[in-house]
């Protein structure tokens, strides 16, 4: 299964991200474009920490 991103504009303009798979993964982007492509260098980045220290990652299919 894919991870799902929750996407959203904030008052301010700036757009925010985050998986609610991954606790903690959360960034803003100026554009729609840019948070998504944040969220998901980020998720990458965790998962890859948790692989390399043996800790549990969700089951995923893609990011």
């Amino acid at each position: 299964m894919p991870f799902n991103i929750d996407i959203e504009r904030e008052d301010d303009g700036r757009w925010i991200a985050d998986m609610p798979d991954l606790p903690g993964v959360m960034v803003y982007g100026d554009t729609r474009e840019e948070a998504i492509g944040k969220v998901q260098a980020l998720s990458l980045r965790v998962i890859a920490d948790r692989i390399e220290h043996g800790e549990p990652i969700p089951e995923m299919s893609g990011i």
